[in-house]
């Protein structure tokens, strides 16, 4: 029981464990087999501090991130880009998109999961262009219909015996992922970069949608 207690305690803590020090040792780590790849990273393309921050970021969602060659590879391949955090971390995402899906789903073919009435997710993907302080720039009125509306879906998910998963854009996936969390801190807030081919999606709420 205690062994359990600690191991939920320190996964709920991860992204606050996670040091430079802890960072840099994982690094070595990847280092061992893959030499080139992480010589050639850091701190030419990318600064430690930002490679910690990514980790942060995914562990943060519950990605683990044992796979550090493809989470290095894919770091290596979008730094000449951008050294922005979150964006790097979403590209990350999509190539471990498969291992998301199975940490959530296991092995299921079909995904059932909830989405954004389309109406909706339009007036989110263009309210993004001017974040608020809430990091969503949209009214107070719909912030609070969209958190209302998402904790009942997610209550009525759970009640079925299915997994709280929201599936949106790649573009605001980030953004709601974080507004939501206080309010719903069970859901899984994916993108579609993030669903492997072969994968069916069968949307069972929809969030937003007028009765």
């Amino acid at each position: 029981v205690i062994a359990t207690h600690l191991s939920k305690i320190i996964n709920e803590h991860a992204p606050e464990l996670l040091g430079r020090e802890e960072t840099q040792q994982l690094i070595d780590h990847a280092g061992r087999e893959s030499p080139k790849l992480v010589e050639d990273l850091v701190p030419k393309l990318l600064p430690l501090a930002t490679v910690q921050k990514v980790l942060q970021n995914l562990l943060e969602e519950r990605v683990h991130v044992r796979d550090m060659r493809t989470i290095l590879e894919t770091l290596a391949e979008h730094a000449p880009r951008t050294q922005d955090a979150e964006t790097l971390g979403e590209a990350v995402r999509g190539r471990l998109g498969r291992a998301i899906i199975h940490e959530i789903f296991g092995g299921a073919q079909e995904l059932q999961v909830m989405a954004l009435e389309p109406g909706l997710e339009h007036i989110l993907v263009q309210a993004l262009g001017t974040p608020g302080e809430s990091g969503v720039g949209m009214e107070p009125g719909l912030a609070e219909r969209l958190v209302g509306d998402t904790v009942q879906a997610v209550d009525k998910q759970t009640q079925a015996g299915l997994p709280a998963v929201l599936l949106v854009p790649p573009v605001i996936r980030i953004v709601l992922s974080r507004f939501l969390r206080r309010s719903a801190p069970i859901l899984r807030v994916i993108s579609h970069t993030e669903v492997p081919d072969g994968k069916s999606i069968r949307v069972t709420r929809m969030i937003g949608q007028m009765a």
